[in-house]
């Protein structure tokens, strides 16, 4: 399944993408809020699983250029819910891309079974809190001192929007 928005592509891994997501989650300024920089094995391994799920999508501009990646993960145990991340190359950030790729996957989720997403940030992230916001994404809970992160912990934002009946 390929989503499309008015200027972006979000396709399905390709193996060919594994340079771009490499780069991406070698990168300090990505992975800032998300995670500490993982061996290449350990990306590798990631890169497999997003190349199997069919819920996993590269965020490609109107020139097919790889710009981010973008997710669902469906709940095992309910899955009417799912949770939603992504990332954004620097180069790419603050022009949008977030935001009109998020909405493209809510609109893919909520046409499927999927009745509510979950999206968890760091409370310093404001970019990305703008973004969820933005998409109608609604703060739900705070997790003070959750998220252990370079031996800090951080406060984990829970984020929240669900399916609209007309």
């Amino acid at each position: 399944m390929t989503l499309y928005t008015s200027r972006l592509t979000l396709s399905p891994f390709e193996p060919s993408d594994w340079p771009f997501f490499l780069h991406l989650r070698r990168n300090g300024s990505v992975m800032r809020y998300m995670g500490e920089i993982a061996s290449e094995d350990q990306i590798r391994t990631l890169f497999d699983d997003r190349l199997a799920d069919r819920h996993a999508f590269v965020i490609r501009n109107a020139r097919h250029a790889s710009v981010g990646d973008i997710g669902l993960r469906i709940s095992q145990h309910n899955p009417q819910e799912a949770d939603v991340g992504y990332s954004i190359a620097p180069a790419a950030q603050g022009q949008g891309i977030a935001s009109e790729a998020l909405q493209a996957l809510c609109d893919y989720a909520f046409d499927s079974e999927v009745q509510a997403l979950n999206a968890w940030v760091l409370a310093e992230n404001q970019g990305s809190v703008r973004v969820l916001e933005k998409s109608g994404f609604q703060r739900v809970q705070v997790l003070e001192k959750a998220y252990l992160l370079r031996g800090e912990y951080h406060d984990d934002w829970i984020y929240r929007r669900e399916k609209a009946w007309i």
